[in-house]
């Protein structure tokens, strides 16, 4: 490898050492990570070297190897082409390139670490865009590549959480890599919201049980919950995540983006800078890989005098060679390691941090909290209300939110209830009260009365009768009703039936009698007597004039019983009309 290649390399450790700096919530900016448990041994130098290998070697033995190579423990490549375990023969900066490239997989072993039963609570709210997820999901298979995976090393289970928690498999499901990871690929979203104190409670009881595969801690064998989410839980955290460390179970949390810090300090164990992690995006998580790799699997030299610090430079004061004349190493204060909550602004010498838009910095100058989200801007038609990630819209009494969430329309008042007796009828910000037909409303505007459904109008030719809620049309005598049910028509009397003894005939609304001849009409004007002409004197003149006589009284009598009759039609029409 010539000198030219060297130098690239050198360049990618300077620049991967001020990448891998302490996020912003690990605390000091000179303290080192620590191993998660003191009983969890790590890696010391005293391994004896192994033997010379070239680099082409090295790939070699990489590519054939059954499983993907971990950060663990790493091997400096030296210049000469011979290789050797936690030497310190170089600079602190040649350490800081070497190790920078152990961690991009060029030399890349298994963390030979105690056994652990770890479970992963990662979150899938609506608010991680799928992109997102999948980078979440690749952080987690690059965990696993960097343990010792085996039923009787480190087991791995999954809590998948939103608005519901979902156990996707259980520390005893897989005990190979390659089935881990297959698994960690197939997991999907489950969107919606963050119950992330749901998840923790779900992980207690569900999978760190003996029947999920957890060993008895009467084995030593560490617990280790470590929670990845971007948001403010919807529920709360502190007394279940306090239970979840009281039976044992040491949680780590880890923000990305709009994770609410102090959510994740109330989560994690003590001390929090051992246990807070924060990146900006889903996009750079895989920096945590390395930092949990030392955490969990140990540094590579127990003295620590070579190690490089979170912030890329050795006793907090940069890297002790090829300094430039500011002595930062020829890179920008933020790029030497910064703890800003969000954004990182270089002020010559020192850096200002800076919060994203719809966030304000705090008064520690470092973090940030959300701003009223309303006070940006909306555009809700009645009220905006402020949430964690955004806004939502809601409606004036008297309102219902329309399907686009952010416009108002009346609500249906009469659908809400209402005390009319009849009908509701909905009206501006209230309603009103009617009746159904054939009733009227009464003083209270809310109760009905049945009315008088003919008062009301109606179309009856002749006489109106109240029925119910309705009416029935009628005719006066000498007429019947026709098929429409309102008009009226003449009657035939003497169809309608007589009492005549041999002839009826009509005579306007009423009938006459009548007999045949031969025969005469008696007095009662219905029935008829034979005429008596054997009776006739010998005095024709006499008899005719009797005959004569009889009938000028007999029409006589009739006309004034037909007068009769129509002064009574008369009167009874006058008396129906008063009725009405």
């Amino acid at each position: 490898m010539n000198s030219v290649t060297w130098g690239l390399l050198g360049l990618i450790g300077i620049l991967a050492a001020g990448t891998l700096a302490t996020s912003p919530q690990l605390g000091s900016r000179n303290r080192q990570i620590h191993s998660i448990r003191p009983e969890i041994p790590r890696v010391s130098s005293q391994i004896a070297p192994r033997v010379r290998q070239r680099f082409e070697e090295i790939k070699s033995i990489e590519q054939s190897s059954d499983e993907a190579p971990s950060a663990g423990t790493f091997k400096e490549v030296q210049p000469g082409g011979s290789t050797a375990r936690g030497s310190r023969q170089h600079s602190p900066l040649h350490q800081a390139q070497e190790r920078r490239r152990a961690d991009n997989g060029a030399t890349r072993s298994n963390c030979r670490n105690r056994p652990i039963d770890l479970v992963f609570i990662i979150d899938s709210s609506r608010s991680v865009r799928p992109a997102e997820f999948e980078k979440a999901k690749e952080f987690l298979q690059d965990m696993v590549d960097s343990l010792e995976i085996g039923s009787g090393a480190t087991r791995v289970g999954l809590v998948n959480y939103a608005s519901t928690v979902h156990v996707e498999f259980l520390l005893k499901t897989y005990f190979t890599k390659s089935a881990l990871k297959q698994a960690l690929a197939r997991v999907e979203p489950l969107a919606s919201g963050t119950m992330t104190g749901m998840a923790i409670k779900t992980a207690m009881e569900k999978a760190f049980t003996a029947e999920a595969g957890a060993r008895a801690s009467s084995v030593n064998i560490a617990k280790i919950a470590i929670i990845v989410t971007d948001g403010r839980p919807q529920d709360k955290v502190e007394d279940v995540s306090a239970a979840a460390r009281a039976s044992g179970i040491e949680i780590y949390a880890v923000g990305v983006d709009r994770a609410d810090m102090m959510s994740l300090r109330l989560m994690a164990s003590p001390p929090h800078d051992d246990h807070v992690f924060y990146v900006e995006t889903y996009g750079v998580i895989e920096k945590l890989t390395s930092k949990f790799r030392e955490t969990l699997c140990g540094k590579d030299d127990d003295n620590g005098s070579a190690d490089i610090p979170l912030d890329g430079g050795v006793n907090g004061k940069g890297i002790n060679n090829e300094n430039d004349d500011k002595g930062n190493n020829g890179l920008e204060s933020c790029d030497q390691g910064h703890n800003c909550h969000h954004i990182c602004v270089n002020n010559g010498y020192s850096y200002d941090c800076k919060c994203r838009n719809g966030y304000v910095l705090n008064p520690d100058k470092k973090t940030c909290s959300r701003s009223d989200t309303c006070a940006q801007g909306h555009d809700c038609q009645h009220i905006c209300v402020s949430t964690d990630d955004s806004y939502i819209c809601k409606c004036r009494e008297g309102y219902l939110l329309n399907a686009d969430k952010k416009t108002c329309s009346r609500s249906d008042l009469c659908a809400h209830g209402h005390d009319c007796h009849h009908i509701c009828e909905n009206n501006d910000d209230s309603y009103i009260c009617k009746c159904q037909v054939g009733y009227k409303l009464n003083a209270d505007q809310k109760t009905c009365s049945r009315s008088d459904a003919c008062a009301q109008g109606h179309d009856c030719q002749h006489i109106c009768i109240n029925n119910g809620n309705s009416y029935i049309c009628r005719c006066r005598v000498g007429y019947v009703l026709n098929m429409d049910q309102k008009t009226c028509s003449r009657s035939n009397a003497c169809a309608q039936g007589h009492d005549c003894q041999q002839i009826c005939i009509n005579n306007g609304d009423l009938y006459n009698c009548k007999c045949r001849v031969g025969y005469v009409l008696n007095a009662d004007q219905k029935t008829c007597s034979q005429e008596m002409r054997s009776e006739i004197t010998q005095d024709a003149c006499m008899c005719e004039a009797q005959i004569v006589f009889q009938k000028k009284v007999q029409s006589a009598i009739q006309e004034l019983s037909r007068k009769l009759d129509e002064l009574s039609y008369k009167v009874n029409l006058i008396e129906g009309q008063q009725h009405n």
